[in-house]
């Protein structure tokens, strides 16, 4: 774990930048985190297609089948893929993280409209540059979505692993839950599924995937310098984009 540890070590100074960003101290109010949950649910949605590129990758989806070499990546991904697609509701429904987030938004009272309308567009063309063209995107959204993608092009399986492992939603530190949880004692019914979500995502991220994927990067980076030189500063370009992300939405709320 010593290479793990070292990469760590290389990007704690960024990732606690981003964890004392100063977008957290306006997130006060239903009205700041409904305009805050309006931007976020495209990092909650770009998730997913980082996710879905490692089990491309690392396992077998095509027909007919095969066994792929690397069994113990193949079965973390598996198993985060699980928890991350098809988790449960409050009321015990099967529910993707993202289809969680996208009816907490509801109940908060944010607008779905953009996230719906992009989505509704990569069903149609099944392209992400054909897509967000016809979106209408700010920028600072599609600055954001561009870095995914161009990492998923890159087909590393180290690198990917890198950018999802360093862009997950533990980023989201206890002084935002703790704010989430002081305003849902006055506004139940409005923030209670978005502090489900908080508190479901942040626990398997904690307990368990978040061990997961670091364990999966020491798999696919292995004793190759050059890839762990990769790993680590793309691990360090994630949280850097997911700063620029928080700026974009801090101008957005004031």
């Amino acid at each position: 774990m010593n290479k793990i540890n070292n990469l760590l070590s290389e990007i704690s100074e960024t990732r606690e930048h981003l964890l004392k960003h100063k977008l957290y101290n306006k997130l006060n109010s239903v009205e700041a985190i409904s305009k805050f949950m309006e931007i976020h649910v495209f990092a909650v949605w770009d998730f997913m297609s980082l996710a879905k590129s490692l089990q491309n990758n690392l396992t077998c989806t095509e027909i007919p089948w095969y066994p792929t070499e690397d069994k113990v990546s193949r079965r973390l991904i598996n198993e985060i893929i699980l928890g991350e697609e098809s988790d449960v509701d409050q009321k015990n429904n099967p529910a993707s993280h993202f289809e969680l987030y996208v009816e907490s938004m509801k109940k908060i009272g944010s607008s779905t409209k953009l996230i719906e309308k992009f989505v509704n567009k990569i069903k149609e063309t099944k392209d992400y540059n054909l897509s967000k063209g016809g979106s209408d995107l700010p920028q600072g959204i599609i600055n954001f979505l561009d870095f995914t993608f161009d990492t998923i092009s890159t087909n590393k399986s180290h690198v990917i692993a890198s950018v999802f492992t360093f862009g997950r939603e533990d980023l989201i530190p206890d002084m935002f839950i703790n704010i989430v949880k002081t305003l849902n004692e006055k506004n139940e019914t409005q923030i209670s599924d978005l502090l489900y979500y908080l508190e479901r995502h942040i626990e398997l991220d904690g307990d368990e995937h978040g061990p997961m994927a670091l364990k999966m990067i020491s798999e696919l980076c292995g004793d190759d310098a050059t890839k762990w030189e990769e790993a680590t500063l793309m691990s360090k370009r994630a949280l850097e984009m997911r700063i620029k992300l928080w700026d974009y939405i801090e101008s957005s709320l004031n």
